[in-house]
């Protein structure tokens, strides 16, 4: 019971934090810088994988795709790949924690059910590793950017699409852990043992048999001549 349990909270667990990762893409601020005049914000820049924009005062914003994807930073190249990849990796190991879970009546007997558990534990692991990896990475170019005094170009900070997947990320290998875990304790379940006695009921079936069967021998009669 307590191993159901345990499966259901890593599977709303490892759901959570797939949702939130799959919601960092379509974010917008990834990173944000804000020009600020004597009264009012005059201008907020932002900037996420996928475009560049600005607002201004009046909450209009101006907004520039990046034009080839050949032509961009290596840095969100490979934010790009691992954010795609962890939402890809998050949707199989709901598929698999979903039919690994004892709880649902397709997947086979519990051992089978246990290794598909764990198996959509480590790809949600794998999901998580991903997304933080990205986030991380983007991060690091933000900060080293902003620290940097020979850097003369707009100066970003860390934007919210950057924790929310480090919260999805943290969700995602906390429910993976324990998908792994949970092969473990059906591992360690106690067993019922079974004694064969099929060779005693044979025998002694057969000796029941034996024993039933009246002995039909006629008696033996013997003349007095014999004992002489």
């Amino acid at each position: 019971m307590a191993s159901t349990s345990a499966e259901i909270i890593a599977f709303l667990l490892t759901i959570s934090g797939w949702v939130l990762v799959s919601s960092t893409l379509p974010t917008d601020y990834w990173k944000v810088s804000t020009i600020d005049g004597t009264v009012i914000t005059t201008a907020t820049f932002w900037a996420n994988l996928w475009k560049t924009c600005v607002t201004d005062s009046t909450g209009v914003s101006n907004c520039k795709d990046f034009p080839s994807m050949l032509a961009l930073d290596g840095y969100i190249q490979a934010c790009r790949g691992l954010m795609i990849s962890a939402v890809c990796l998050g949707f199989f190991g709901a598929v698999f924690g979903l039919i690994g879970m004892k709880c649902t009546k397709v997947g086979g007997s519990d051992q089978t059910k246990a290794k598909i558990a764990c198996l959509a534990g480590l790809i949600f692991i794998l999901s998580g590793l991903c997304s933080m990896t990205s986030c991380s990475l983007y991060a690091n170019r933000i900060t080293s950017e902003f620290f940097d005094p020979s850097f003369v170009a707009q100066k970003y900070e860390l934007g919210a699409a950057l924790f929310i997947g480090w919260a999805g990320a943290s969700l995602c290998i906390i429910g993976g852990s324990i998908f792994c875990f949970s092969i473990t304790e059906t591992s360690n379940s106690p067993r019922r043992g079974y004694a064969y006695n099929g060779a005693t009921s044979v025998m002694s079936s057969r000796t029941k048999v034996h024993n039933s069967i009246p002995d039909k021998t006629p008696p033996k009669h013997f003349d007095k001549n014999a004992y002489v």
